[in-house]
């Protein structure tokens, strides 16, 4: 079918070369000889024995982990709840605020999303004296405010299209609500989570705007390093730090391919 158009092919194939190739490109510079990104100068790997003594590199790195982790189960938490009262609410008289409220996130530019937040604890400090400064936490608060966003479309989409039979079924046996959600509910809608988890966590490693309003002093995360060190020049040192990301990334992606296909191969 695809040799009847070769040029559909001919677009696809650029397509992914303009998305893969310079991936590649990082990830085979990074066992690059010279100090030079662009120049190659033989095959080493003396770039990530340097990477492991980079203090402050690895600081900002575990940082990002664990404010993205930290982020992607708040947000969980919170869309999974905007995405009940939705989808089993939407007669209600506050359900088109509520919809506005939470999708103005998706739509509103990163440069006033981080300004608001940073206004917005400031005030917080002068009136209650918290947050303390700004930091992990309020670095944490404001990922959670946009990552929740995306979480609760992905999560409404899939609520919307559930069959609730069963739920009903399980109510009508005498089950309570609480217990018919995480017997049934959640169960059904596990795949949802999973993957707006995974988006939630990738958003907060990936975000440096916002992170540089609302972060302070001992608070860099690594896109801000990322950012400060390319404007210097681009260090072999990023290209292996990528690298292992990429290798992580890769590897938890194909195992959660594995789950999903058993899970579906069980299933059918």
């Amino acid at each position: 079918m695809f040799m009847r158009y070769p040029v559909l092919i001919c677009l696809l194939l650029a397509g992914y070369a303009f998305l893969y190739l310079p991936i590649f490109s990082l990830i085979i510079y990074s066992f690059n000889e010279s100090r030079l990104v662009t120049v190659w100068g033989g095959f080493s790997t003396k770039w990530y024995g340097e990477l492991l003594q980079n203090g402050p590199l690895i600081d900002a790195a575990l940082l990002s982990l664990k404010i993205a982790a930290m982020n992607a189960t708040l947000a969980i938490v919170l869309g999974t709840l905007a995405a009940l009262a939705l989808v089993r609410f939407r007669k209600s008289r506050g359900h088109a605020s509520l919809s506005i409220m939470v999708t103005a996130p998706l739509v509103m530019p990163e440069i006033i999303i981080g300004l608001s937040l940073l206004l917005l604890f400031v005030a917080m400090e002068d009136l209650t004296g918290w947050p303390a400064g700004r930091g992990q936490t309020t670095i944490l608060i404001a990922h959670a405010t946009f990552s929740m966003a995306y979480v609760t479309v992905i999560v409404q989409s899939r609520l919307a299209h559930m069959d609730r039979s069963l739920e009903e079924a399980a109510l009508d046996l005498g089950a309570r609500p609480l217990r018919v959600f995480f017997t049934i509910t959640l169960p059904m809608i596990a795949p949802a989570l999973a993957a707006g988890w995974l988006l939630a966590f990738t958003l907060s490693m990936d975000d440096l705007v916002i992170a540089s309003f609302v972060s302070g002093p001992g608070s860099t995360t690594l896109p801000m390093v990322v950012y400060s060190s390319v404007r210097l020049g681009v260090s072999p040192q990023i290209n292996a730090l990528a690298t292992l990301f990429i290798a992580v990334v890769s590897l938890a992606v194909l195992i959660a391919s594995v789950i999903l296909y058993r899970q579906q191969k069980k299933d059918n």
